[in-house]
């Protein structure tokens, strides 16, 4: 029972978390918590979490230096 319900939350999550790249919407504050339910139970989805946890760090990382170069730069 608690497999099923992890996959049906967390599916939904990241299948709502889709629709909202392709519209606008929140889609990174659902597909992350939905793979965090999914790699509970699924090793794949642990794999998918651990990819996009490292490109939102890279993204994040770069962004700050960018803002800090536009800061420094005026």
């Amino acid at each position: 029972m608690k497999k099923l319900l992890l996959t049906f939350v967390g599916g939904t999550l990241v299948l709502v978390g889709l629709i909202f790249i392709i519209i606008p919407g929140p889609a990174i504050l659902l597909i992350i918590p939905g793979l965090a339910l999914l790699s509970l139970e699924y090793p794949a989805a642990r794999k998918w979490l651990k990819k996009s946890q490292s490109l939102a760090r890279k993204s994040a990382v770069w962004l700050d230096s960018a803002l800090l170069k536009r800061k420094y730069s005026k």
